[in-house]
C-alpha cells in the first residue's frame, strides 16, 4: 500500500498532467477521420443509394433494368473489356522491355530512355489523342498525307479512329506504370543470382525466362491489373476518338445518362458492375503482391550491375527510341507545330507559322487563360491538402494514435476502388445539389480531385513512416513536445523527399485528369482537360495545341523543380 506522502505525490502528477482530450493532435485526428466520411464514404454510400432511387423518393430496381436491359448498354461493357484487355497487352510490350533494358542491362543511354518515359507520363493521354488525331486521322493526318505523297493512292495507312488506334493511344500514355512497377521489382533483385544461373550453363534468354522475370512477375501482373482498369474506366481518349470511330464503351455510355433529361440515377445503376469489378481485381492484386519472397534480397545486399547482353543492347536501344518517337517525339512535335500554325493543315506553307495562338490564349482567350490558371491552381491545393493529410492519416494509423486505426486507412485508401467516372457521379449526387450546391465550383474539383488521388499519398507516407524509428519522436514527447511539435519537427523534415515526391506526382496526375471533372467543372471552374474536348469538337486545333503546349510546359517546369529536392526516380522511391 502506498504511504500518505506517494498518495499525495501521484494525486499531483495526476493533477498536473494535461487531459489526452487537450492534446490539439487528437483533435486533428478527430477532424481527419471526419473530412475522410465527407470525402469518401459520402459519395461512395450515395452513389450506391441513388442506383436503387426512383423518381418519387422510393427504393426500386428500375433503374437497373433500364441500366443495364438494353443490348446497347451491355454491348458498351464488353467493348470496354475488350479494350482493356487490349491496351493491357500493349502497355505490357512497351513497359517490361524498357524496364529490364535500363534496370539491367548494358544498353546505352538508359538515363535519356529513363527520361523518355517520365515525359510520357508527364503527358496528358487526351494531349495524346489529340496529337495522334492531327498525326494519324485518315485524311488529314500528317502521316497519312506524307504517305500519299511518297506513294500516291486516295489514303493513308494509318487510321486513328479505330479499335487498335484507340488501344495504342491509351497504352502509350499508360505504359509507363508497367515500367515503374518493374524497373521497382528489379531494382531489388541480385545479380548474383543471374550469375549462379550463368555457371550452371543457362544462356542468356534462359535466364531472363526462368530467372528474372520469374521474380518479378507477382509486380508486373500487379501493373497489368491497374492499366486494365484504368483503360476500362478512362474517359478522355474515349471521348475524342471512340466516339467519332462509333465504338461504344462504358464510360462513354454513362456520358450519355447526363445529356439532357439527365438520368443520374441510371448512371448509378450502370456504373455498379465496373465498380464490383474494380474491387475483384483490386483485392486479387493484393493478394498477388502480398506474396512473400517474389524478390530476393541477399542479407549482404548483393551486386546488382549492369547484365552485358551483346549486341542486343542495340535492339534493345532501337526499341526505346521507337516508343519515345510514338509516345513522346512526334506528339509533341505535331502539337508545337500546330500551335505555331494559322490553319494548322497547311503545315510550314510560307506565311502559316505565327505566335498568333500563343498570344490569343493569354492576351485574348480568356475562356483558355482561365483554364491555365484553375488546373494550375486546383492542381498545386489538392497536392498540398493531399500531402498534408496523407501525411497525417499515416502517421496516426501507422503510430496507432486514433480509434480505429485500420477503418481510417480503410476510408483514406478506399477511393482507389472508384473509377474516376463514376466517382464523379457520386461526388455530384452528394454535393451538387443543395445543401451544399457546390457545381460549378472550384472547391468541388479539389474535393473531387482530393479524394481521387488521396490513396496515393497515404500510401506513399505510409511506408516512408514505417520506415523511421519510433525513438526519434519518442526523445521528444519525453522533452514535453506534443504530437503536433513531433510531426513538424521530425518527422516532416525527415521525410521531405519523400512528401516532394508526392507533391509532384499529384500535380502531375491532376492537370491530366479528366474523368473525375467532366461532370463537375461549370464556366468559371473549367479545367483544360474538359476544356480540350470543347475546343476539340469545335475543331480548333491550333488554340488546343498551344493550350497543351503551354500545360506541358508548366508541368515539366514544376516536375524539373521537384527533381532538384526528391531526385529524379520520384516515381520509384522507396523507403
Amino acid at each position: 500500500m502506498p504511504s500518505g506522502s506517494d498518495a499525495v505525490s501521484v494525486s499531483v502528477q495526476r493533477a498536473a498532467a494535461p487531459h489526452r482530450l487537450a492534446d490539439p493532435a487528437l483533435w486533428l485526428f478527430g477532424a481527419l477521420i471526419a473530412l475522410l466520411a465527407f470525402l469518401v464514404a459520402n459519395p461512395i454510400l450515395r452513389l450506391i443509394w441513388d442506383s436503387f432511387l426512383a423518381a418519387d423518393g422510393s427504393l426500386t430496381l428500375s433503374n437497373y433494368v433500364l441500366a443495364l436491359g438494353r443490348s446497347r448498354h451491355l454491348q458498351a461493357l464488353l467493348n470496354s473489356l475488350m479494350l482493356g484487355g487490349a491496351v493491357t497487352l500493349l502497355a505490357l510490350a512497351l513497359g517490361v522491355p524498357l524496364a529490364l533494358a535500363v534496370s539491367r542491362t548494358n544498353m546505352p543511354l538508359r538515363g535519356l530512355t529513363h527520361l523518355s518515359v517520365l515525359a510520357a507520363f508527364v503527358m496528358p493521354n487526351f494531349l495524346g489523342a489529340i496529337a495522334w488525331i492531327l498525326l494519324a486521322g485518315p485524311n488529314a493526318g500528317w502521316i497519312n498525307r506524307l504517305w500519299i505523297a511518297l506513294f500516291g493512292g486516295v489514303g493513308g495507312p494509318l487510321n486513328i479512329f479505330s479499335f487498335w488506334g484507340l488501344a495504342c493511344v491509351i497504352a502509350f500514355y499508360t505504359f509507363p506504370l508497367v515500367y515503374v512497377f518493374t524497373k521497382s521489382a528489379l531494382d531489388l533483385v541480385s545479380t548474383e543470382l543471374e550469375d549462379a544461373a550463368a555457371i550452371h550453363g543457362a544462356g542468356k534468354f534462359r535466364t531472363l525466362t526462368r530467372i528474372t522475370l520469374p521474380l518479378v512477375l507477382p509486380s508486373i501482373v500487379g501493373a497489368a491489373i491497374l492499366i486494365f482498369l484504368e483503360s476500362v474506366a478512362l474517359y478522355g481518349t474515349p471521348a475524342l476518338i471512340a466516339i467519332p470511330a462509333g465504338i461504344n464503351l462504358a464510360t462513354t455510355q454513362i456520358a450519355s445518362f447526363f445529356e439532357n433529361p439527365m438520368r443520374v440515377e441510371q448512371a448509378a445503376a450502370f456504373a455498379m458492375p465496373i465498380l464490383a469489378l474494380t474491387v475483384v481485381m483490386l483485392d486479387l492484386q493484393r493478394r498477388i503482391l502480398s506474396r512473400k519472397g517474389f524478390v530476393s534480397v541477399s542479407g549482404k545486399g548483393g551486386e546488382r550491375r549492369p547484365y552485358d547482353i551483346g549486341p542486343w543492347k542495340w535492339l534493345l536501344l532501337g526499341y526505346a527510341g521507337v516508343v519515345a518517337l510514338l509516345t513522346v517525339v512526334l506528339p509533341l512535335a505535331i502539337l508545337v507545330l500546330a500551335s505555331l500554325s494559322k490553319a494548322w493543315g497547311r503545315g510550314v506553307a510560307s506565311g502559316n507559322l505565327s505566335l498568333a495562338n500563343y498570344h490569343d490564349i493569354f492576351f485574348q482567350q480568356l475562356t483558355v487563360r482561365s483554364a491555365l490558371v484553375n488546373t494550375a491552381v486546383y492542381a498545386l491545393l489538392t497536392a498540398a491538402v493531399c500531402v498534408g493529410t496523407g501525411l497525417c492519416v499515416a502517421y496516426a494509423t501507422q503510430r496507432r494514435i486514433t480509434p480505429w486505426p485500420g477503418l481510417v486507412q480503410f476510408l483514406a485508401l478506399a477511393p482507389i476502388a472508384v473509377p474516376g467516372l463514376i466517382l464523379a457521379i457520386g461526388l455530384y449526387a452528394a454535393y451538387a445539389g443543395p445543401p451544399l450546391s457546390l457545381y460549378g465550383l472550384g472547391v468541388l474539383i479539389v474535393i473531387a480531385f482530393t479524394t481521387r488521388f488521396l490513396p496515393i499519398a497515404v500510401t506513399a507516407c505510409a511506408a516512408a513512416v514505417r520506415s523511421l524509428n519510433p525513438e526519434l519522436e519518442e526523445a521528444v514527447r519525453v522533452l514535453g513536445g506534443g504530437r503536433l511539435t513531433v510531426l513538424a519537427k521530425v518527422v516532416f523534415p525527415l521525410l521531405k523527399k519523400t512528401l516532394v515526391g508526392v507533391f509532384i506526382l499529384i500535380f502531375v496526375v491532376c492537370t491530366k485528369e479528366l474523368s473525375t471533372a467532366v461532370f463537375l467543372t461549370g464556366p468559371a471552374s473549367r479545367v483544360v482537360s474538359v476544356l480540350t474536348l470543347d475546343l476539340s469538337e469545335q475543331g480548333n486545333y491550333e488554340i488546343l495545341a498551344a493550350m497543351g503546349v503551354v500545360l506541358v510546359a508548366i508541368t515539366t517546369l514544376v516536375v524539373g523543380l521537384g527533381m532538384r529536392v526528391a531526385g529524379r526516380d520520384f516515381m520509384l522511391r522507396r523507403p
